[in-house]
């Protein structure tokens, strides 16, 4: 956990700025992760879920409209 020696706080990585230095005093934080940090990528299975669930969506939908005719 990123922490701030002058302000006595913790600090998550993403609420830092983008250079690892503190958001009210402007110092370097202890415990950042590289500079260079790529923010992460959505996981492959979770397009997969979200997918297979619009196509479930549109499933029902169709055996809805069905349903009423």
């Amino acid at each position: 956990m990123p922490w701030c020696e002058p302000c006595e706080k913790n600090w998550t990585p993403t609420s830092l700025n983008a250079d690892g230095t503190c958001p009210q005093c402007g110092r370097r934080v202890d415990g950042t992760p590289g500079v260079d940090h790529e923010p992460r990528k959505i996981p492959w299975h979770f397009w997969l879920m979200v997918g297979l669930i619009s196509l479930y969506l549109a499933y029902r939908l169709v055996q809805l409209a069905l349903w009423f005719i």
